[in-house]
C-alpha cells in the first residue's frame, strides 16, 4: 500500500451528497495542510508556464520553448535569445478530465479516479485566488460534461463535485480523450493553463488536438496509473476483462508474457511523454501505489527550479 496521504475514496462516482461533501472537504484539508507546509511563496506560476504577455529578452537556456525565440535580438548579439513572458494577473485554468471506465480500476485499495480527483484538487488549490478562474470538460466516451470557467471557492467545489460524480460511459463504449480536447479548442478561449488528466491508455489519436491546444495555452499532462497498467504479477492462468470494451480474455501469465507486457507498457508511456513534449507541456505522473502528494510536491519543486534557472 502507498504511504497514507489522507486520500478518501470517491466510490466510482456513486457517493451521495453528504458523503461526497465530506470526502471533498477531507481532500481539501489534506491538500492545503501538506502543500502549504512544503511549498512557500505565491502559488501562481508554479504549475503554469511563463505566462502570455511579452516581457524582456534573455539568453536561450536548454529546454526553453523555441517558439519564443527572439530573432531580432539573436541576430544583433549573435547569441540565441528568447522572449520572457509575464504571467497574466488573472489565470484561467481548464481541466480536460478522462472519466472513462478504465479510471474506475484500482488494485491497491484506491482507484485511478481517486488519484485524478486528488490531482485536480491540488491544481485547483495551486492556481486559486486573485480572481483566477477554473473550468472543466469531463469526457466519458459517450458524453461530454462542461463546467464553465468561474472564480471563487464555491465554484471550485462545484467543479470538483462534477468531476467526482460524472458517470462512466455505457458498457462497451471506449473513452474519447480527443473529443474532450476538441471541446476545449472550440470555441477559442482566452490563453491560460490547460490540464489534461487521464491514464492515456489506448491509441494516441489525440496528438493533433493536443498540439493545437499547446500552441495557444500553457499545457500540463497528469498521468494517473495503477501498478497493473505497467506490470503483471506472477499469477499464472488468469481471466482479464477490458474495463471499457468489456472484452474478456484468458491468458497464462508466464515470465515471457510479463516481460512483453512491461516492455509494451514502457514504450506506450514513452510515446505519451513524447507527445506532450512535442506539444510543449510537461507530464506529472501519479500512481495509485505511491504517495501522490510527495510526487506532486517534487514535480512542482522541479518546475520552480527550472523556471528560476531560466530566469537567471
Amino acid at each position: 500500500m502507498p504511504a497514507d496521504s489522507g486520500l478518501p475514496s470517491f466510490g466510482a462516482g456513486t457517493l451521495n451528497d453528504p458523503e461526497l461533501t465530506a470526502a471533498l472537504k477531507s481532500l481539501e484539508l489534506t491538500v492545503r495542510r501538506k502543500l502549504d507546509g512544503v511549498l512557500q511563496g505565491e502559488h501562481l506560476g508554479l504549475i503554469p508556464g511563463p505566462g502570455s504577455e511579452p516581457g524582456e529578452a534573455r539568453e536561450y537556456q536548454p529546454g526553453d520553448d523555441i517558439r519564443r525565440m527572439e530573432w531580432s535580438v539573436t541576430a544583433r548579439t549573435g547569441t540565441p535569445h528568447v522572449r520572457q513572458m509575464v504571467a497574466d494577473r488573472e489565470l484561467e485554468t481548464w481541466f480536460v478530465v478522462d472519466a472513462s471506465a478504465s479510471l474506475d480500476f484500482g488494485s491497491v485499495g484506491r482507484s485511478k479516479r481517486d488519484i485524478a480527483m486528488a490531482a485536480a484538487s491540488a491544481i485547483v488549490h495551486l492556481t486559486a485566488g486573485g480572481g483566477n478562474r477554473h473550468g472543466a470538460i469531463i469526457v466519458t466516451g459517450d458524453d461530454i460534461v462542461r463546467v464553465p470557467a468561474r472564480a471563487g471557492r464555491a465554484h471550485d467545489q462545484a467543479l470538483l463535485k462534477a468531476i467526482a460524480t460524472t458517470r462512466r460511459s455505457a458498457p462497451g463504449v471506449r473513452g474519447d480523450l480527443d473529443a474532450g480536447l476538441e471541446a476545449l479548442r472550440r470555441p477559442l478561449r482566452r490563453r491560460g493553463l490547460a490540464v489534461v488528466i487521464s491514464d492515456f491508455l489506448g491509441e494516441i489519436d489525440w496528438a493533433r488536438s493536443l498540439r493545437a491546444i499547446g500552441a495557444h495555452h500553457d499545457l500540463l499532462g497528469v498521468e494517473v496509473l495503477d501498478p497493473r497498467d505497467v506490470e503483471l504479477p506472477a499469477v499464472g492462468p488468469v481471466t482479464l476483462r477490458d474495463a471499457e470494451s468489456g472484452e474478456i480474455v484468458d491468458i497464462d501469465v508466464t515470465a515471457q508474457v510479463r516481460a512483453d507486457y512491461a516492455r509494451a507498457a514502457a514504450e506506450h508511456r514513452a510515446d505519451v511523454l513524447r507527445t506532450f513534449r512535442s506539444a510543449g507541456g510537461p507530464v506529472l505522473s501519479l500512481r495509485s501505489d505511491r504517495d501522490w502528494l510527495a510526487d506532486t510536491v517534487r514535480f512542482v519543486g522541479m518546475r520552480r527550479r527550472t523556471m528560476a534557472a531560466g530566469a537567471r
